[in-house]
């Protein structure tokens, strides 16, 4: 009767499949795991709360939600596109460009902006929607959209190019560990310095697909707004 213990699988499957509360979902499925393995009701609870407290640094990300809520209810994203709109002859492949940079020069001092959530969606999305609004006119939804994908692609290479370049990083750390219990003798510096190159040629190659992008742009809406003009 082993297979009863993976119950907790198949509550969880039921759960998604019906679009149940996913929090609630997961509780059950925990609970009931527990108690068809022999654990106590006391016990489960004991486990529970352990592993809140060991994982409590998780938890931290849900405070950082309601702040940002907050802070684009009292204009912080209105703020954030009049800034953009100020600057002239900027593009939104040049903002995103700049963004690129900013992010791989953060990771080299290890300095985490936060990702999606907190970050591109509050601030960098709008921004760089502004600059395509400034230079190009109103925007097609499908155009909205496909920036947005571009946004969120430019903080995922930042991120993922640039996080070994800092010699104290977690993925560093992980490698050169990984490097040890194989037998090779590498330092934490060897892996940032090998990861340097990397970090840069994706940013040059970032930079040309947005340079690619802004002229597709301009082409765009230089021909839509030649048509509209002569109907």
């Amino acid at each position: 009767m082993e297979w009863i213990k993976l119950s907790g699988i198949l509550i969880i499957l039921l759960g998604f499949y019906f679009r149940l509360d996913t929090l609630a979902v997961v509780l059950v499925a925990a609970v009931t795991t527990a108690l068809v393995s022999g654990l106590s009701f006391t016990e489960c609870l004991s486990l529970l709360g352990e592993a809140f407290i060991s994982n409590r640094m998780v938890t931290l990300f849900l405070l950082t939600l309601p702040m940002i809520g907050i802070c684009e209810r009292y204009g912080l994203k209105q703020q954030a596109v009049t800034l953009i709109e100020r600057i002239k002859k900027l593009t939104p492949g040049k903002f995103m460009t700049l963004y690129m940079f900013i992010r791989e020069l953060a990771g080299l001092f290890s300095v985490r902006v936060q990702g999606h959530t907190q970050f591109i969606r509050p601030l960098v999305n709008p921004m760089t929607q502004a600059a395509a609004s400034k230079v190009h006119g109103k925007l097609s939804e499908e155009d909205e959209e496909y920036i947005k994908a571009r946004v969120s692609a430019t903080e995922n290479y930042g991120n993922f190019f640039a996080q070994n370049t800092f010699v104290a990083s977690a993925g560093v750390l992980l490698i050169v560990g990984t490097f040890d219990s194989l037998g090779y003798n590498v330092s934490a510096v060897d892996i940032a310095k090998a990861s340097m190159p990397i970090a840069i040629i994706t940013l040059f190659m970032v930079a040309a697909s947005n340079m690619w992008y802004d002229r597709q742009m301009a082409k765009k809406y230089a021909s839509s707004n030649s048509k509209g003009g002569q109907q």
